[in-house]
């Protein structure tokens, strides 16, 4: 068997940090075989200068609006937002189909190996079933008034019968729902079996008008669902947060992603902390930081996750919203904003726990033997810390 080993700076393992006296041995796939010390590693080494990490994990994406790159101006708040994507997201077929593919090899680029990736339809079946990336599929389902519930959800679910024929150890699908403020509680209620035993995802408090929204009825989504011709004299307000609100769905899933939480709160935090223990379901909170300046010029409570030891994942969001889909440039933000928290736990949020929460990590995540995670060469880094100058090759 003809081995590769590698000698870097430093080696990030997935969860701790090696200093240049040890070597990664892996074979031609890439398959882990052992990190050994440079004394037991014989000859052949490749000596190169940066930190290797496994492969990244983009937790959280929207491939299919890949062709919206630049459309939507930056900062228009979310309601703006959601409204442009709703009235410019249709293209010919060629074009977003050519986009897909164009996103998925910029991905893979920018060294990364799993996707947690959401869909309102289909169109991504066709690049997903290439097996260039592994992808976690979330279908997802939205519609705030319940006379369409039933509707929404067999249109959903004939989207999601067509991604089943690729299931497999390098695709996994879940079903999810869009957000509190675009799900009904009939349509919950039809959606909720289908997140048994499985990861489902979220978009949760991604402005602050969404707990005044679902808890009081006020602010901003009422213009949306004004402009949308929605009634909603249906609704009653729940009084509480978004997403005190609607937890309960959980129950009986193994993850949950909570995509964005740009505006949680401490006592929502403290919350799901106690339900996850109730539930059994373990809960992640997935930063798309650059997207949150994008459309909000905001940025979530990270020092709140952190103190609160919440699993934190990375994510991209979609080309509508972000100048790239590489992880990386989500570290460069949070370092830029947050300097004092370590680059080792943020590749940590990248690799393991991206690898957990989407189902992947048999295969992914760490340098554990075994594995096939990639490799990634990432250069730039002062005293520890992601510059500018930071960029990511991918090995393996």
């Amino acid at each position: 068997m003809a081995f590769r080993k590698f000698q870097a700076d430093q080696i990030f393992t997935g969860t701790e940090l090696l200093d240049n006296s040890y070597v990664l041995v892996t074979d031609e796939k890439g398959i882990i075989i052992e990190i050994v010390p440079i004394s037991e590693a014989g000859e052949g080494i490749q000596k190169l200068h940066g930190w290797l990490s496994p492969g990244f994990v983009n937790s959280h994406c929207h491939v299919e609006l890949s062709h919206m790159k630049g459309l939507i101006p930056e900062h228009t708040g979310l309601v703006d937002f959601v409204m442009s994507i709703l009235s410019q997201r249709h293209f010919p077929e060629d074009e977003m189909l050519q986009a897909i593919s164009d996103a998925e090899s910029g991905m893979i680029q920018n060294g990364i190996v799993a996707v947690g990736d959401i869909s309102n339809n289909a169109i991504s079946f066709q690049q997903k079933s290439k097996n260039n990336l592994a992808w976690h599929g979330f279908l997802e389902i939205s519609g705030f008034a319940p006379q369409i519930a039933t509707m929404r959800f067999e249109g959903g679910l004939s989207a999601y019968r067509q991604f089943e024929q690729l299931l497999g150890s390098n695709f996994k699908l879940s079903m999810a729902a869009h957000a509190p403020y675009s799900v009904s509680r009939q349509l919950w209620e039809l959606m909720a079996p289908y997140f048994k035993n499985k990861t489902t995802s979220m978009h949760n408090q991604e402005t602050d008008y969404e707990d005044d929204f679902i808890g009081y009825k006020k602010g901003d989504f009422n213009r949306l669902y004004e402009n949308l011709k929605v009634d909603t004299s249906f609704y009653e307000p729940t009084g509480k947060s978004s997403l005190q609100s609607v937890a309960h769905h959980f129950i009986e899933a193994n993850n949950t992603v909570l995509v964005h939480d740009t505006f949680t709160k401490e006592t929502d935090i403290e919350f799901i902390k106690e339900l996850s223990q109730q539930q059994q379901t373990n809960y992640h909170y997935c930063l798309c930081v650059n997207a949150n300046q994008y459309i909000n010029k905001a940025l979530p409570p990270i020092e709140s996750f952190r103190k609160n030891n919440c699993s934190i994942v990375l994510g991209t969001d979609s080309l509508a919203s972000n100048y790239s889909l590489g992880i990386l440039d989500e570290i460069k933000t949070i370092s830029k904003n947050f300097p004092a928290i370590p680059l080792t736990e943020q590749l940590q949020w990248a690799t393991i726990n991206g690898a957990q929460a989407l189902g992947f990590e048999k295969r992914y995540g760490s340098f554990k033997k075994g594995k096939q995670p990639g490799i990634n060469l990432i250069t730039g880094i002062h005293e520890n810390k992601i510059t500018g100058l930071g960029k990511i090759k991918r090995l393996k």
